[in-house]
């Protein structure tokens, strides 16, 4: 019985990758869209960009408003969608997805409408890269580049000045870079290269890799498509969000 268990397991997680893989190829790999393996035609790399499932399923449930990424939710049955959802996880390395979120994303707590429009401009797509959810999630909409939030800046100057104690410098092949460190084992290590946005995920061999503390990288740096009245509808958004 366990056998036989088992096998049903394995058909029906390979039967979820192939109709996964089949519905993107028809739906989100054409024209515009994330090319074939999500390694990009016209619409961003979804392949190898370090997605977590809970951001992965929120995108294909909710959309990205104003931007081309529309919302599938309404369109793809919960089967469908937790497929789908599936092989994109599958193209970050994700390998157990198990029945992941509910199709409905995670419930946000009603905002208020300065926080409604700091919502909007976290996630902003006019803003490309220079958007905050480039390296942040909150509520599952977002990319977790960094760690979650939990100590929000008093006003848009202290955000602007804001400490990054995680940020070090990394030197591959003599050349250094500002880092995030994810890992370091002894057979890998796993970085985000902050040269550039959005920030590059890296797998490299330890030995070649050499870690010191500090950065000249600053987060003002990554910020500068956004005023100070909009950072400070940005901060009351974090403030009813996060906490």
């Amino acid at each position: 019985m366990k056998w036989a268990l088992l096998f049903l397991t394995m058909t029906a997680l390979g039967w979820s990758q192939n109709l996964g893989e089949k519905v993107f190829a028809q739906s989100c790999a054409t024209g515009y869209c994330h090319g074939a393996r999500g390694t990009a035609a016209g619409a961003p790399r979804l392949a190898g960009r370090g997605f977590d499932q809970a951001y992965i399923t929120n995108t294909i449930t909710r959309g990205l408003p104003g931007t081309a990424m529309p919302a599938f939710g309404a369109t793809l049955s919960r089967a469908v969608l937790a497929a789908v959802a599936g092989y994109v996880a599958s193209l970050n390395g994700i390998t157990n997805t198990g029945p992941g979120p509910g199709a409905d994303g995670p419930v946000e707590k009603p905002l208020s409408i300065e926080a409604e429009q700091g919502r909007a401009l976290f996630i902003d797509a006019v803003r490309s890269f220079g958007r905050c959810s480039t390296c942040h999630e909150v509520n599952g909409i977002g990319i977790p580049v960094t760690t979650p939030i939990a100590n929000i800046p008093a006003d848009s100057a202290a955000l602007r000045a804001l400490a990054t104690p995680d940020v070090r410098t990394a030197t591959l092949d003599g050349e250094p870079m500002p880092a995030l460190i994810v890992s370091q084992g002894k057979t890998r290590a796993l970085f985000y290269d902050l040269t550039s946005t959005p920030p590059v995920l890296r797998t490299v061999d330890p030995t070649a890799l050499k870690v010191a503390d500090g950065s000249s990288w600053r987060h003002a740096s990554v910020i500068g498509a956004y005023n100070d009245a909009e950072l400070a509808s940005i901060l009351a958004y974090l403030r009813e969000a996060v906490h």
